[in-house]
């Protein structure tokens, strides 16, 4: 039986090492945390949000993007560094931003989604998890004339491709989801994707990391990895350091990198670099005090790029991007805008006093496009480079490695490494 080693225990890691369990291989997880979802995984907005496939990199994006670049409140902050990986990136995304290779990239991450989406709730439903899921779909609110536009023509490109989100009107989009009866937002309309859900993605996976335990995987925990050996054509063992400073030498016949922003770092000195660039995100968690004013449907404010999620007795918002290297500073201003904008949305909710904040780095690449498939090295896979659509996409892409892994093919047309 095949020995396989998954480097990275967030919700992409755990969901590939219960899917490759699954397909009959041995499995041993390695994680520098002490407990799975730890980093990207651990407070996200928690949508399953299939219908917001289109990436950031599109026509209209670098004119959008530039007014925003000296707003330290803005959706999305670029903070040059001297770091060439950080201007290579900004570059590939640029070159990203052209029709084709945008319109490419939708049907791509379209095709991923609605496959990870039923392979979630089929998951969900085989092995019980609860994960304060909500399966009352997804609104997206449109408070401008050009945001609204926007929103109409990505319903257009969602439903070519197969996704299931129309156009709501402001009352439609208030009987939908009465919380917003109170809110303070202009609500010109928006867009409804009843099919996309929410749930908390730390849940979600260390619930499944029990499972995946009881199925016999091997969970390493509060192990650092400090480097890949190889012969040039395969690797051939991970290296691991504990904090006394001591080494150990695991092997197997195949490994598989789910480190989320790390992976680039691991990768460079075999001589591969993965165009993933940390992309920096912020959330407060805000326990729910008025329940009438408490959203049921996740939330997606356009105009500001936050999203709203309820999770159990909570209030989830988060959203802006910030790309500032590997820096996990909590940036106060950050904090303060994304808070202000959910007492906006849902005034009353809670006490903004109690809200819990959060910042936490996302694998983002230049075409939003995550890389799963085999490296140039043959036993060496990948399966990271999310972004922002990593809950979204952990099932389906940890269920497609394992398929390629064994010998199969993925039923979606996806762009896998070859």
């Amino acid at each position: 039986m095949r020995h396989v080693i998954v480097l990275g225990a967030g919700v992409v890691g755990v969901a590939t090492a219960w899917y490759l369990r699954q397909k009959g291989f041995d499995v041993t997880v390695i994680e520098r945390r002490p407990l799975p979802a730890s980093e990207t995984s651990y407070a996200n907005g928690g949508q399953i949000s299939v219908s917001h496939a289109e990436p950031w990199a599109q026509p209209g994006a670098p004119l959008k993007i530039l007014p925003w670049l000296l707003r330290a409140d803005a959706p999305l902050l670029f903070r040059p560094h001297w770091d060439t990986a950080q201007w290579a990136w900004c570059l590939q995304f640029l070159h990203e931003c052209l029709p084709h290779r945008s319109a490419r990239n939708t049907a791509a991450n379209v095709a991923l989604g609605l496959y990870s989406r039923s392979s979630l709730i089929e998951l969900s439903g085989q092995l019980g998890l609860e994960y304060a899921r909500a399966m009352r779909g997804i609104l997206q609110i449109c408070s401008t004339a050009s945001g609204l536009k926007s929103a109409a023509h990505a319903v257009r490109l969602m439903q070519a491709n197969g996704c299931e989100v129309r156009m709501v009107g402001p009352e439609e989009a208030r009987a939908i989801e009465p919380a917003l009866r109170h809110s303070q937002i202009s609500i010109l309309g928006g867009t409804w994707a009843e099919q996309d859900f929410s749930g908390d993605a730390k849940l979600f996976t260390r619930g499944l990391t029990q499972a995946a335990r009881q199925a016999g995987v091997i969970f390493r925990l509060g192990a650092e990895i400090d480097r890949l050996e190889t012969d040039q054509t395969h690797v051939t063992g991970v290296w691991l350091r504990d904090e006394e400073g001591g080494y150990e030498r695991l092997a197997a016949d195949d490994y598989v990198v789910s480190l989320g922003p790390q992976s680039r770092g691991l990768m460079l000195p075999l001589g591969i670099n993965l165009p993933i660039y940390p992309a920096k995100g912020y959330s407060i968690t805000l326990p729910i005090e008025d329940e009438s004013r408490a959203a049921q449907a996740s939330i997606t404010d356009e105009a500001q790029k936050i999203v709203f999620s309820r999770l159990g007795g909570y209030v989830r918002a988060a959203g802006t991007a910030e790309l500032a290297g590997y820096d996990k500073h909590l940036n106060p201003v950050r904090v303060a805008a994304i808070l202000a904008r959910c007492m906006q949305y849902f005034p009353g909710v809670g006490d903004p006093a109690k809200a819990r904040a959060w910042t936490g780095l996302r694998p983002a690449t230049p075409a939003n496009v995550p890389l799963i498939g085999r490296s140039r090295l043959g036993n060496l896979h990948l399966n990271t480079g999310h972004g922002t659509l990593g809950w979204t996409h952990a099932c389906g892409s940890a269920r497609a490695l394992a398929e390629l892994m064994a010998g199969e093919k993925p039923p979606i047309p996806f762009p896998f490494l070859r």
